[in-house]
């Protein structure tokens, strides 16, 4: 990191001001342009990151935590409700059986490589259900550390930022249709943030199955929660559950049901839309040096041979069902 970012100041409405600061922040403002796409956000957040260095690093998980929800519950705004029912109903079967091989898998790996049991836990529920929302949401049921939870979810990050880029060239090369990509990617990329950004690159329809059969998938995060308290002995941690999602269900609702609603429901979904984008940018910005040092080798072979199975897998299984 460059030192001199930190040091050349300027005076701001009679406050000093870091270089750092004045290049974040002109940044994040242009993610929210329509010149800056999902995959570029995360470029520029990861460039800074390396060599500018994030000035309000200590704010930011939970700035991307809130933008992340507030995006999402703005995207169902502009998603009919049956549809959307269909959808999820359509990718059901193949959320379950995800969710238990990918949880079950993860152990073995987590012992097959000598994890800690914890972080091999955290990573395989990250791949399995939601990324970083399952792990946020589990680090407290299972009592884990800081440093085991900083792991998982570099990782999950690290694995989300090639898959913002891997998934829509797979995709087209396999000439996947809108809803076998939107599928897909709801099943095999970890965190939603990336599964829109994919999927909205690929295609309006498949954005709508993707978000939909992700949403519903981030709800396994309450039954393993419950199930996570037996395994590891924690009886009284309280899971972290994840209300936006009923919020995200309103507004598909209201949609559907209020005139009102549709008139309005392009400016709000192009604002979802840009919360998305600033929210990549965001995630690239913390992924610094310190952060994937600290993720160490065998934890991350872990989660990229988790995460190859369950994408191809799940791939092999949209092509199957067509």
């Amino acid at each position: 990191m460059l030192d001199l970012w930190g040091m050349e100041k300027v005076n701001f409405l009679d406050r000093s001001i870091t270089a750092r600061e004045v290049i974040f922040v002109l940044a994040a403002i242009l993610c929210l342009t329509p010149v800056v796409s999902p995959p570029i956000a995360l470029v520029m957040g990861l460039v800074i990151a390396q060599w500018v260095g994030h000035p309000y690093i200590h704010l930011n998980h939970r700035a991307t935590h809130i933008l992340l929800q507030v995006s999402v519950v703005g995207l169902g705004f502009g998603m009919d409700i049956h549809s959307a029912a269909k959808a999820g109903g359509s990718g059901l079967w193949l959320t379950v059986a995800a969710i238990a091989g990918t949880l079950g898998t993860g152990v073995l790996l987590g012992r097959l490589f000598r994890l800690d049991k914890k972080t091999a836990y955290l990573v395989s529920a990250g791949t399995a259900i939601c990324g970083g929302s399952a792990i946020a949401a589990l680090s407290p049921v299972i009592k884990a550390e800081e440093k085991q939870v900083s792991v998982a979810l570099g990782i999950v990050f690290i694995l989300n930022s090639a898959a913002l880029f891997i998934f829509p060239a797979v995709g087209h090369l396999m000439h996947l249709s809108q809803d076998q990509f939107g599928l897909w990617s709801a099943i095999a990329i970890h965190d939603t943030s990336s599964v829109v950004g994919a999927a909205g690159r690929y295609g309006s329809e498949a954005l709508q199955v993707a978000t939909t059969v992700k949403l519903a998938r981030a709800l396994w995060i309450i039954p393993v929660a419950f199930l996570s308290m037996f395994i590891f002995k924690h009886k009284g941690a309280r899971p972290r559950i994840p209300w936006f999602i009923g919020l995200f269900v309103l507004a598909m609702v209201a949609h559907t049901y209020i005139p009102g609603i549709q008139l309005m429901s392009h400016y709000v979904v192009t604002t979802a839309h840009a919360g998305l984008t600033l929210t990549l940018f965001l995630i690239g910005s913390g992924l610094s040096k310190k952060v994937l040092v600290s993720v160490g080798v065998r934890p991350l072979v872990q989660g990229v041979i988790l995460w190859l199975i369950i994408a191809a897998l799940s791939l092999w299984a949209v092509v199957a069902i067509g």
